[in-house]
């Protein structure tokens, strides 16, 4: 359930709205220390703009492409106790904060594609990617523990990275666990054939998800050319309803963008009209692989 606070008259009371960050930055392979300063200095000024719920890209703590999985190792580090966190943790603490990292994690031995979900109080969660896009399956662990739905001062939230957005399930998981954001740090790249001339396929996703599900996304995508990879920023934050409230921003630019949101309004976008609701009209016996008509058959 959402959290609720009681009012004066003993009525409970759903959280203001709040005004959430996405962080478009460029981290550098192999400086950790750096994008830590700099994430950090991007977080205050989003904090200064009043935000109060702030995404960071994918693998902030470490830019994006290994050249060995040595290299990913070495800049890995505990979703807890990792130098990152702890600070992105103090900062949370000191400006009332919850904020959602993408980090490059040690967990026993083996490495994930995480995000991890700070709150004024210390580390609310972590997510493990999913879907690893490319040369990310040399050197990550696929995620293993599905999509969880955090509770927050404000909200519930999930959490998607960069290629999970592909999968309609990945929101749909999110929205029926009871999610009212989907918070996705990402570093997108180019997709063939898109015209110059249409937002890009990345926004196109974020946008149809969170009209299809009813929720508020925001993505948090990097900029910049890394060991020849370029990235198109663009990030986003779509509303409940599927438009975007804020950006795209950027395709070259680090950016904040900043938007008002009011989670109570999640629930009530995705009644469409009296008789359409985007979670209680799914039929999941008609989905399944195993149940379908014959196309072919001749008509009676």
């Amino acid at each position: 359930m959402r959290p609720r606070t009681i009012g004066k008259t003993g009525t409970p009371q759903m959280p203001d709205p709040i005004i959430a960050a996405a962080i478009q930055l460029e981290p550098r392979i192999g400086e950790p220390e750096r994008n830590l300063r700099h994430s950090l200095e991007m977080i205050e000024q989003a904090a200064d703009q009043g935000a109060t719920l702030i995404v960071l890209p994918e693998l902030t703590n470490s830019g994006y492409v290994f050249e060995s999985v040595e290299e990913a190792r070495s800049l890995a580090e505990h979703w807890q106790r990792g130098p990152s966190v702890t600070a992105w943790a103090r900062t949370a603490s000191a400006r009332a904060l919850t904020i959602v990292a993408g980090l490059c994690e040690m967990d026993d031995d083996r490495i994930y594609n995480s995000a991890v979900a700070i709150g004024p109080d210390g580390v609310l969660g972590r997510f493990h990617k999913v879907h690893l896009w490319d040369q990310e399956n040399r050197f990550f662990t696929p995620g293993d523990l599905g999509f969880p739905v955090i509770d927050t001062p404000f909200g519930r939230i999930g959490i998607a990275i960069c290629y999970d957005g592909w999968f309609p399930e990945s929101y749909r998981a999110c929205a029926l666990r009871g999610a009212d954001a989907v918070c996705v740090p990402t570093n997108w790249v180019p997709m063939p054939d898109q015209p110059a001339d249409r937002e890009v396929m990345a926004n196109t996703l974020v946008i149809a998800a969170a009209h299809s599900n009813g929720l508020f996304i925001i993505a948090a995508d990097r900029v910049g050319i890394e060991r020849g990879q370029r990235f198109l920023g663009n990030s986003i934050i779509a509303g409940p309803t599927g438009f975007p409230i804020a950006g795209p921003a950027s395709p070259e630019e680090e950016q904040i963008l900043l938007a008002p949101i009011d989670l109570a309004r999640a629930a009530a976008a995705r009644r469409l009209n009296s008789y359409s609701h985007l979670l209680e009209n799914r039929r999941p016996s008609q989905y399944q692989s195993d149940c379908h008509g014959d196309a072919r058959q001749p008509p009676v």
